[in-house]
């Protein structure tokens, strides 16, 4: 018996074509960014049988299923009356594993609970928010969408990709493997050893990286690839994103650590202070952190919300010229102290 079988034919016919009856997770994409996650890409059915994708994160279902449990739970003795819901589990929270895993797990568990809350009561489906969630808006119409593996014909060879081994950045790289001397400005200089952080393929012998806050070109043969760009940023000049660069530093009693780490985000980007934070505790294993950055009297500076993250920026391109960086470095740089530390700052009056 189909889903509309299972309803009261009569309140059915009453709802808006466009309304969504059934959703299924086609795949799930990777978003690199200042954070990384993964988002699940959903093929929508309506009413009138059209058919669209949609891209949303786990907090997304999250937070809808908050909105519609303080709208309908009939666990609230304060809410009497014909307007209540049994609402489908939602699968829970997890906060530790390898993210790509839990975001497989859950497509399942995801289904199960779209193909419930569409079989819900006909005036439920009338909710606003529940509506939106389900409603394809103009930056998942412009999304391209990739693979959509769990839409192909179940006779059609998969391949599946073994995810990497905890990273220490999570973007492509790879290691010198000999020592390169760059014919010209642009061209790289390599120290066998050393970490280059990947741009873009040039042709099929030569690659474009970042290494000691140089960018250039080298040739592949001279290094071993860690982490390969993502394909479409392999098939030549023009293809792909290109990859920003972030320079940050963890700075504790026992000295400095730095780092480049390169994010799939324009240099003209304003990231969250969240995003920021969060991505700094994955890069240096320090959760009890603080965001600073240096004025331009070389003091340093908290960062406690977006406001500050905007100053940041707004203070770091006034200094673009009088400091010498990469053009794919962000003009603005990150330091991290202990959170607890306040010995860094400059208290003088």
């Amino acid at each position: 018996m189909s889903l509309q079988q299972l309803r009261d034919e009569s309140d059915f016919d009453q709802l808006p074509h466009n309304i969504p009856i059934s959703a299924t997770i086609a795949d799930i994409e990777e978003k690199k960014g200042f954070i990384d996650y993964f988002m699940f890409v959903i093929e929508v059915k309506t009413k009138g049988g059209s058919k669209y994708l949609i891209y949303r994160r786990y907090r997304e279902f999250f937070n809808l299923h908050q909105i519609l449990e303080d709208r309908y739970s009939p666990d609230d003795p304060d809410r009497p009356g014909p307007n209540t819901c049994v609402l489908p589990t939602l699968p829970g929270k997890v906060f530790i594993g390898n993210k790509q895993e839990i975001a497989e797990s859950r497509i399942p568990e995801l289904n199960t609970y779209m193909k419930r809350l569409l079989g819900l009561p006909t005036w439920l489906l009338l909710d606003e928010d529940l509506r939106m969630f389900f409603y394809q808006t103009d930056q998942d119409s412009q999304h391209r969408p990739r693979a959509l593996r769990r839409l192909r014909p179940p006779t059609r060879k998969v391949k599946t990709v073994k995810p990497p081994k905890s990273d220490l950045f999570s973007s492509p790289r790879a290691e010198a493997m000999f020592d390169f001397r760059g014919n010209g400005k642009a061209e790289l200089n390599l120290k066998r050893g050393e970490v280059i952080f990947l741009l873009r393929r040039v042709n099929a012998d030569w690659l474009e990286g970042t290494v000691n806050n140089q960018t250039g070109i080298f040739p592949e043969s001279f290094v071993k690839i860690i982490k390969p760009l993502p394909e479409s940023d392999s098939e030549g000049e023009g293809g792909g994103h290109t990859y920003s660069c972030l320079h940050c530093s963890l700075l504790t009693p026992s000295g400095v650590q730095t780092r480049d780490v390169c994010v799939q985000e324009d240099l003209t980007i304003q990231p969250t202070y969240k995003d920021l934070l969060s991505r700094m505790r994955d890069v240096f294993k320090v959760d009890d952190i603080a965001l600073n950055y240096r004025d331009p009297e070389g003091d340093l500076i908290r960062i406690l919300d977006d406001e500050d993250v905007q100053l940041m920026i707004k203070e770091g391109r006034g200094q673009e010229g009088k400091v010498k960086r990469p053009v794919n470095q962000f003009p603005w740089e990150l330091h991290v102290t202990m959170a607890s530390d306040l010995s860094v700052y400059n208290t003088d009056a």
